[in-house]
């Protein structure tokens, strides 16, 4: 497999500097002018130790000017250190702070799954959220910094150039060589920060199982510490394997560099001594040009330093920019959208057909059927069969491949995403358990009623989950985790663990907040629940569901015998539709599977 090349585009420097700029100005301005300072200082330095050195070897010339300025020039030498790393901190902070914000406002701004759900995004996902923030200040921090090494260099090139022309040219000669290395080092690091995304990802995943409260049950039952470790620490030593590589190579070219500049510099030093000795330079001029070798051979460091840091900053935020600016994974309503009425006829999947890449099996085929408004439809069918990512496309989370599907008529995709999904309603089965609030984790089905607690519990009364949470240690202000350490809510015990039927009610009462939506998806909504508790229930869903348009998915056939008509999908199409008693006569596919669940509730033979 051909590994991709990094590279980056020319709006890349554009896209840092305007971060830099739109982050804060009056830093970025701070920066560069203690930049500037920065590179003159070390000049200055160098002339005005050879003017006092001289004037010292010169009874009566006047010292007092140069010893001023060289003693405040020393001051600001001192200072300079400690001054630009603050306000580099906080330029760095500035930066990191708006480029975290477009990062994942773009991230939520994806109206569909497809980027989120492809392995490659999300590789390049993690690898944005890694260096996307620290990426442009790297790139500002070595941009400056090269400036800086420029400036330096220049001068100190200027005092060689005066004392010895012939001086410039081994000097320039080792800095060639030592900044084309650099470059290719840090292209070479690029490539391998690339190749470490997947591997980094799994570690992770790994360290999370071994971390988690979640996983924490079957990892002790199946006793599968010992194996999820040791895969986490093989893909640990593969990374360390790939970061150890990349730090030789560095060592070897940092070596050579550094050996260079030694013979560069070892053989200027030879030629001042010899000059001083025969009188064409003062003590003056070799402390001078001491200082200018060593000045440039400073200036080189950090601008081949800066070259490398900012070419490998540029090359792995290309990583950012493929996210931030990665194109809508839905097509958008051209020109003006329709305005998404209150639903009036139903919604219609008209001959769906759906895969999820154009190499993958068709996961739906030629799905038609209709959820009418005010009534109830019900989808049933065996793992695997297409019930979830049906759902999907109602939510417009993906779009048919071929086929539509319409609300009052209306294909979806002529709809604007966030204003259909204000109309929708439901309980996912796989649901979030949000480490947060109990009123947090019922408000967020409507971000607008997060402080609307009336409309909160009058949620958690439909789902029958009120009872429960008023009882905890501080009501709905209680938080339904032990994530986090709670002493931010002066009670340090408040931390709750719901069971699991309980949560699925909290996810209920989440999804029915929203009490003018239109359709009410229901994904298995009493999966986790006893008998007693899933009748009341569905009485709940029942009073809450008229006038709604609803699609009730579950495995246990029972419940959904009252819907106005059935769809039992079979590999992903619709082997039969219609009410409970049209099938049951039918004999066919839903016959057999409700027969065979109402068995093991009849009395054994014999």
């Amino acid at each position: 497999m051909n590994e991709e090349r990094p590279r980056y585009a020319a709006g890349s420097l554009r896209a840092v500097a305007e971060l830099a700029w739109s982050s804060g100005r009056a830093r970025l301005l701070l920066r560069l002018v203690l930049t500037v300072a920065a590179s003159a200082v070390p000049v200055a330095l160098a002339w005005l130790t050879k003017t006092v050195l001289d004037g010292l070897a010169e009874p009566g010339r006047p010292l007092l000017v140069p010893v001023l300025l060289l003693a405040l020039t020393g001051v600001a030498a001192a200072v300079l250190p400690h001054a630009i790393p603050y306000v580099e901190a906080e330029l760095q902070r500035a930066i990191d702070l708006l480029c975290r914000r477009r990062l994942y406002t773009a991230v939520a701004r994806l109206p569909g799954l497809r980027h989120l759900e492809n392995p490659r995004f999300q590789d390049r996902l993690a690898l944005a959220g890694e260096t996307g923030s620290s990426g442009p200040s790297e790139v500002v921090g070595g941009t400056l910094a090269g400036l800086q090494g420029t400036l330096m260099l220049g001068g100190f090139l200027g005092t060689l150039a005066v004392l010895n022309a012939w001086m410039l040219l081994p000097v320039g000669l080792a800095g060639l060589v030592a900044l084309h290395g650099q470059i290719r080092l840090s292209r070479y690091r690029a490539r391998v920060h690339g190749r470490l995304g997947h591997a980094t990802r799994r570690e992770f995943f790994y360290a999370q199982l071994l971390n988690s409260t979640s996983a924490a049950k079957e990892v002790r039952l199946y006793g599968l510490g010992g194996l999820f470790g040791a895969r986490m620490l093989a893909e640990l030593r593969w990374i360390n394997a790939q970061r150890r590589r990349m730090d030789r190579r560095e060592l070897l070219v940092q070596g050579l560099h550094g050996a260079l500049s030694a013979v560069v510099a070892g053989a200027g030093l030879v030629w001042a001594v010899d000059a001083a000795r025969n009188g064409r330079l003062t003590i003056g001029d070799v402390a001078m040009f001491v200082a200018a070798v060593a000045g440039v051979q400073d200036g080189l460091a950090i601008l081949i330093s800066s070259a490398g840091r900012t070419h490998e900053a540029m090359l792995l935020f290309d990583h950012y920019r493929h996210v931030v600016e990665a194109e809508p994974d839905l097509a958008l309503p051209r020109g003006r959208p329709r305005t998404v009425r209150p639903l009036r006829e139903g919604v219609e999947l008209r001959d769906v057909w759906f895969r999820y890449g154009d190499d993958l099996p068709w996961v739906l085929q030629g799905v038609s059927l209709t959820i009418p408004a005010g009534g109830t439809a019900a989808l049933v069918g065996a793992n695997g069969a297409g019930k979830s990512t049906l759902v999907k496309l109602l939510c417009r989370f993906y779009d048919p491949t071929r086929g539509a599907v319409l609300w009052d008529g209306v294909d979806l995709r002529e709809l604007p995403v966030e204003e259909l999904r204000h109309r929708i309603g439901g309980i996912f089965q796989d649901y979030v358990c949000y480490d947060l609030t109990a009123a947090d984790n019922i408000g967020l089905g409507d971000p607008a009623a997060l402080d609307d607690r009336d409309r909160i519990e009058a949620a958690a009364r439909r789902a029958g989950i009120h009872d429960a949470l008023a009882a905890l240690p501080r009501g709905y202000d209680t938080m339904l985790s032990r994530a986090f350490d709670t002493s931010a809510y002066d009670d340090p015990g408040t931390g709750v663990l719901l069971s699991g039927g309980q949560w699925q009610r909290v996810a209920l009462a989440r999804a029915l907040l929203r009490d003018r939506t239109d359709l009410l998806i229901l994904d298995e909504p009493s999966a986790g629940l006893d008998a007693e508790a899933e009748a009341e229930l569905h009485r709940l869903l029942r009073e809450h569901r008229a006038g709604r348009a609803g699609l009730h998915i579950s495995h246990r056939l029972s419940t959904v015998r009252d819907a106005d008509t059935i769809v039992v999908l079979s590999n992903g199409q619709v082997a039969e539709q219609g009410p409970h008693e049209a099938l049951m006569a039918a004999n066919g596919l839903y016959a057999h599977l409700f027969t065979l669940q109402a068995s093991g509730y009849q009395p054994a033979e014999g």
